[in-house]
């Protein structure tokens, strides 16, 4: 990463897009160990990291309900989320799993460690 980019926010694509390129290089050099509870466990944090992040774009409460909607949350669950005074790692850890799953990231483009893995190793 560059100067600054911890102090300044980036687009979710382009962090997704930087990321990839890192786990790329890193299962190219690692697919020949045997990692793979060690990439279920990174995936996981992984995941819950971004979802961190994605919370904490969404500043205010009010855009964070209305995200919550677009994502198909029903109106009394999103508003209980927005409203919550949970820190954001905490809130990505439990309650952000059901609006943000795995197959959500699929989608924006990020690697899957693990599928990526078992295509290396065992192909």
């Amino acid at each position: 990463m560059q100067t600054g980019d911890a102090r300044r926010g980036i687009a979710t694509d382009e962090r997704i897009r930087r990321l990839n390129h890192y786990l790329r290089g890193w299962l190219a050099y690692f697919h020949v160990a045997d990692a793979l509870s060690a990439l279920e466990d990174i995936e996981g944090w992984l995941h819950r990291r971004l979802r961190a992040c994605v919370w904490k774009q969404w500043k205010r409460p009010h855009t964070r309900y209305r995200e919550l909607r677009a994502l198909g949350l029903p109106a009394w669950v999103a508003r209980q989320y927005a409203e919550s005074r949970r820190g954001f790692w905490r809130m990505a850890g439990g309650p952000l799993n059901q609006a943000l799953p795995r197959s959500y990231w699929q989608r924006q483009g990020l690697l899957d460690l693990v599928d990526s893995y078992r295509r290396l190793r065992y192909a």
